[in-house]
């Protein structure tokens, strides 16, 4: 089960600008900072490129694990947010299943 991470306004995220291309050819993602979101899969992204350059994107696909990667510009969550998130997930079901048990739930 992969952990959907819903997307908030100031949180930072990589973009790769090239799509696909970027990853293919191994190059590092730029730094973004979540700055509206359109939905689960669209944000407008604050970015800075490879030489501290500022600028924006609008509309860019935020891809979540398993989701297919596109041709076009996308951005992704690091890797540390989707482990926190999983983390998170799975205590949560813990607790679910202790307060179940605890009060005779089923």
């Amino acid at each position: 089960m992969t952990t959907k991470i819903k997307p908030t306004v100031g949180r930072v995220v990589w973009y790769y600008p090239n799509g696909k291309m970027d990853l293919d050819a191994g190059a590092q993602p730029w730094a973004a900072t979540i700055a509206y979101v359109h939905s689960d899969t669209c944000v407008n992204l604050g970015l800075t490129d490879p030489n501290g350059n500022h600028g924006a994107a609008t509309s860019v696909a935020l891809v979540q694990e398993e989701d297919p990667i596109p041709h076009h510009a996308f951005c992704t969550w690091m890797p540390y947010q989707i482990g926190q998130a999983a983390k998170t997930e799975h205590l949560s079901r813990v607790a679910e299943a202790a307060r179940r048990g605890f009060h005779g739930e089923t």
